[in-house]
């Protein structure tokens, strides 16, 4: 691997970090209002995944989606903005943290219902089937939607109808704050694939080179063969459920052991070992002037206008 992808995926995942720990900071001082769900720990599924994508294809996650937002593109300065509900956020900051939404770079949300995006994604493909774009679905899910109606709809109609879409569990073995334990009867949540029947595979989540191969076959088998996949990354939050989560349910010795083989130190290391400790030092400098840029983008935006309050609303 060139040292410009090596780079560029580092540069990647930390953007997605640092833009995190401003927005937790910022809950805290009471400037975002409602949930807050950060994907601190997890952010080499997003960026692995993303970084085998072409332009045409299209992503749609659940409600933690600021890191696959940012991961596919998105503007820092637009996803802080919407964070704090100005105008010049991504969804017009309308949609806070839990919608995140830009078309324009095939990002589709944000979904706020548990499992809702799952049939949505089967949708997607289909689409992409009938106008011939060539495209393939990327869905992202936790290991909380396993469970739900629309996670078997939408299977079963991407294996029935042979879709090009891709679902992705980030298992991050909490379901809220339920262990996977108590929601699952095997820690092999990849085995669901079997019933639809479809392909399947399992992979280490904090580590970017596993899941960019695993993710690349994948799509590649949903591009070349019209067929679907379901991958269970296996990954961690660092964070509890939302800002209002204490995660009481677990332990700090927990914490700690996913800790040290967090996936940026780990790649910042990597890129370190190579000699290019400077290109990396670099990158830091530059992601924590973009962030800082855009608490300050968003802070001196304006709010929404309420004469629009009806703008962008369906009846």
């Amino acid at each position: 691997m060139d040292q410009d992808t090596l780079a560029d995926l580092y540069r990647r995942m930390l953007r997605i970090r640092r833009f995190e720990e401003e927005a937790a900071r910022l809950y805290t001082e009471r400037k975002i209002g409602g949930f807050l769900h950060l994907y601190i720990g997890q952010e080499a599924v997003a960026v692995g995944a993303v970084s085998v994508l072409e332009e045409k294809d299209q992503m749609i996650t659940a409600y933690r989606c600021h890191g696959h937002y940012l991961a596919r593109g998105g503007s820092a300065r637009a996803g802080m903005a919407e964070l704090l509900g100005r105008e010049t956020g991504c969804s017009k900051g309308r949609g806070g943290s839990m919608h995140f939404y830009d078309a324009s770079r095939n990002f589709f949300g944000g979904w706020g219902i548990i499992g809702a995006q799952i049939p949505v994604a089967a949708g997607m493909a289909f689409a992409n089937i009938v106008n011939e774009t060539g495209g393939v679905v990327l869905c992202f899910l936790g290991d909380g939607a396993i469970n739900i109606g629309p996670f078997h709809e939408g299977l079963a109609l991407a294996s029935l109808w042979k879709l090009p879409v891709v679902y992705i569990i980030e298992n991050n073995y909490f379901a809220m704050g339920t262990p996977l334990e108590k929601t699952a009867a095997t820690d092999d949540l990849s085995i669901r694939a079997l019933g639809y029947p479809m392909a399947r595979d399992t992979v280490d989540g904090h580590d970017i080179f596993k899941v960019r191969s695993c993710i690349l076959d994948a799509v590649r088998r949903a591009r070349d063969k019209r067929q679907p996949t379901l991958i269970e990354a296996r990954t961690y939050r660092y964070r509890g459920h939302s800002m209002a989560d204490p995660a009481t349910y677990r332990t700090k010795a927990d914490v700690d052991e996913w800790r040290s083989r967090d996936p940026i130190a780990t790649l910042g290391s990597k890129i370190d070992s190579l000699g290019l400790q400077s290109i990396r030092e670099k990158i830091d400098a530059e992601i924590e002037a973009e962030i800082l840029d855009a608490v300050t983008f968003a802070e001196e935006s304006p709010m929404p206008d309420p004469a629009t309050v009806g703008d962008y609303v369906m009846a």
